[in-house]
């Protein structure tokens, strides 16, 4: 049988041809191409290679008669079947990925000896997955939640992965208080109830008696903890690392992820309801952006501390809980990653990948961070169990780029034929192969730290200063910012049932700051407690001395830093963004096409909504396709709302409630809004109309990011500079309006 190349194959090439996606030389998708499957013009087969005749029919004792056990290729379809799902993830079970590039800016020789990290001219492969924490598989995209961020890494001298979150920060500071943190956060055991969400009883109370948690609180009750996409979010080591240089020298370094489209959310309201509308949103957000070629990019950032300022600062680098002011160690920005392939198949490539924090390269190593060295076990052990035995590193998505030689054998789903006589070391039937790689021949040597101490369950006391980077976070948020934490934590403390859990974080949040206590108890119908429980802190040991784990106040000499408002992140583009224009039959061409036209042309994503799908007929009789209908789109899956002139699509828009509902709706998420003059109508019939100026010039933009011209020109240019603001938080509650 003939075959011609399949109509994906032939796709996959013209994107490279378009030089959209590198091609993949010396890359790890050239490593995975000898396991793609493409079944076109193929027969079908067993998993053995025998060409099945009937896939329709088992075999039966007659046909009505019973099937007979001997119909191999009936079991061998039922038990694949049976075992397609592996266990999900204890903790971020939900997640997309993609395949990309890292590409060094400058070589970091000075601090680090890792290959990847001195090779400016050379593209390291990744593979990237982002993922929510608490939910199941099944659960949504937009749950408030902290995202992983996870980048595999395959460089010449193995795997790297680096491991992180969304967040700089963690909620615990030792890894044997971890199964507890996800116990209570998870569903309650009793009932199973709620999914995805950390607004019931078990996850505050256990942090209510856990004050090591309370800068973690801040950041998950900020809108980082609900992304407008995942290409628009910071990632972060999280942990305290070291670099290794040639000569020996060591360093401290934190890692971050800094997207080069800003950093950006949506509202609280609108995450519930795309949540309802989408619960996909960020998969396909992603998957989307890659297909048409936005390919997302990151820069990564370090902060290196060198080894004699350890103890510099006013908190211990080895706490988890607790970040580095940018502006006491700037972050150098050394080199991109650029996301440009979506995998070929989720279950293959995102489903069993597997990290590993302990996946480090020669020129990288840990430090004593009691939370990364838990996480050095759990990440094998876990995987033992997800993915069938100990080979999951032969897993495509999992080999390294280079050689593996070792004498591991056999175990479940062992891969690698493995030839001689010899699987131990030293032998000499072998000829002492594989033999040990010198630490001048890239073999990686742990590094030498003096270590001179007591064997002891107990944590420094710099670990006691639990509240001052929480007020930090706090005090450098903007106003509108500030009012969302206080909305989540209204809203999450008021879906805990038992009071005394309420009153006690309260009590904590207090320490952080009592005008943020006393909002917040005022939503509750609470009193802020002037006596917090005793001891503050919960979490001691058996025999231990309750005021030793007490809590220290510590006053930083840093009261505000700018890097962590979101409002200080890249506003200056509207690439990918999503901009829906309403419109009907009657629209002025002209008034939709001008800014439709333009704002495309600055890399924005552009869709017509009607009442009906197929086309409109524009008052020159010409044809625009629809993209949506009003009873299909929703203003929340938007970035911004464009209404076009023309007077009968006017009144169409203006009658129609779903239109106007949109509008409202994008109004209230504090979205950019633009109208052709002659749409005036569609605006003044929205409840949102009593906000605006009673009179309209020839060109009108609201502080609030309302925008009205008779010039389309005009209103390309001033809706794409609103749009790029993301949102006008200023107008949320001022200018609160029902939807």
């Amino acid at each position: 049988m003939s075959k011609k190349q399949s109509p994906s194959k032939l796709a996959t090439q013209a994107v490279y041809d378009k030089k959209l996606v590198p091609q993949p030389e010396n890359e790890k998708t050239e490593k995975l191409m000898p396991y793609n499957a493409d079944a076109t013009g193929e027969f079908m087969t067993t998993n053995h290679g025998l060409k099945i005749n009937d896939d329709q029919n088992s075999l039966k004792a007659g046909e009505r008669g019973a099937t007979l056990l001997e119909d191999f290729i009936l079991r061998e379809k039922i038990t694949h079947f049976d075992h397609e799902r592996i266990p999900e993830r204890i903790v971020h079970a939900r997640g997309s990925g993609a395949h990309g590039v890292f590409k060094l800016y400058e070589s970091q020789s000075a601090f680090t000896k890792a290959n990847f990290l001195n090779d400016t001219e050379t593209e390291t492969p990744v593979f990237v997955r982002f993922s929510t924490v608490a939910g199941s598989r099944g659960s949504s995209d937009l749950a408030r939640d902290v995202r992983g961020f996870a980048v595999k890494f395959y460089t010449q001298q193995g795997n790297f992965d680096l491991v992180g979150n969304n967040m700089p920060v963690f909620f615990i500071q030792d890894a044997i208080k971890f199964p507890d943190l996800i116990h209570a956060v998870k569903p309650e055991p009793d009932n199973e109830i709620p999914q995805a969400a950390s607004a019931h009883d078990t996850f505050w109370d256990f942090i209510s008696l856990m004050p090591e948690s309370a800068h973690m609180v801040m950041w998950v009750m900020s809108d980082r903890a609900l992304p407008r996409s995942l290409r628009m979010m910071e990632g972060f080591g999280v942990h305290t690392f070291r670099f290794i240089n040639e000569h020996g020298k060591a360093c401290f370094v934190k890692f971050h992820w800094k997207p080069l489209l800003g950093v950006h959310s949506v509202a609280w309201d609108e995450a519930q309801n795309i949540s309802g509308k989408d619960s996909d949103f960020h998969r396909r957000d992603l998957w989307d952006n890659i297909e048409s070629g936005a390919f997302p990019e990151w820069e990564l950032g370090v902060q290196i501390v060198p080894e004699e300022d350890e103890f510099k600062f006013e908190f211990d680098l080895l706490d988890s809980t607790k970040l580095i002011p940018e502006e006491l160690v700037p972050v150098q920005r050394i080199g991109k990653m650029t996301l440009n392939r979506n995998p070929d198949n989720f279950f293959a490539e995102t489903e069993q990948v597997a990290f590993h924090i302990g996946h480090v390269v020669p020129g990288i190593d840990f430090t004593n961070d009691p939370l990364l060295q838990g996480r050095l076990f759990s990440y094998t052990d876990t995987q033992l169990i997800r993915l069938g035995g100990p080979n999951f590193h032969e897993i495509p998505i999992n080999r390294p780029i280079v050689g593996v030689h070792n004498n591991q054998r056999d175990g479940h789903m062992r891969q690698t034929i493995n030839k001689g006589k010899a699987s131990y070391n030293p032998n000499s039937l072998g000829g002492n192969d594989p033999v040990q790689a010198k630490a001048s021949e890239g073999g990686f040597t742990s590094y030498t730290e003096r270590i001179d101490a007591r064997k002891v369950r107990a944590r420094s006391k710099s670990f006691f200063d639990h509240f001052s980077q929480a007020r930090l976070f706090l005090n450098s948020q903007s106003d509108p910012e500030k009012n969302h934490i206080i909305d989540a934590l209204t809203f999450e403390l008021g879906k805990v049932k038992t009071v005394v859990i309420r009153e006690r974080m309260l009590g904590i949040l207090n320490q952080i700051d009592d005008n943020l206590a006393a909002a917040v108890a005022y939503g509750l119908g609470l009193h802020v407690p002037q006596d917090p429980e005793r001891p503050l802190n919960k979490s001691i040991p058996a025999d231990g001395d309750p005021n030793k784990y007490e809590s220290i106040q510590v006053q930083g000499t840093l009261e505000f830093s700018e890097a962590l408002s979101m409002v200080n992140t890249i506003k200056n583009t509207i690439v990918s963004r999503k901009i829906a224009i309403l419109a009907a039959d009657g629209v002025n061409e002209e008034s939709l096409k001008t800014v439709k036209s333009a704002l495309e042309g600055e890399g924005a994503v552009i869709e017509v909504i009607a009442p009906r799908l197929g086309f409109i007929i524009a008052e020159n009789d010409a044809k625009i396709p629809v993209d949506q209908s009003f009873l299909t789109a929703a203003s929340v899956l938007f970035d911004a709302v464009y209404v076009p002139g023309g007077l009968n699509s006017v009144a169409s828009v203006e009658a129609d409630a779903d239109a106007i509902h949109f509008l409202n709706e994008a109004f209230k998420h504090c979205k950019a809004i633009a109208a052709h003059e002659e749409a005036i109508q569609v605006l003044e019939a929205t409840y949102f109309s009593k906000k605006l100026p009673e009179e309209y010039t020839d060109e009108i933009v609201l502080r609030e990011g309302i925008v009205v011209s008779s010039d389309s020109a005009r209103i390309a240019k001033q809706f794409s500079k609103a749009i790029s603001q993301h949102r006008f938080w200023e107008r949320e509650k001022p200018r609160k309006v029902p939807a």
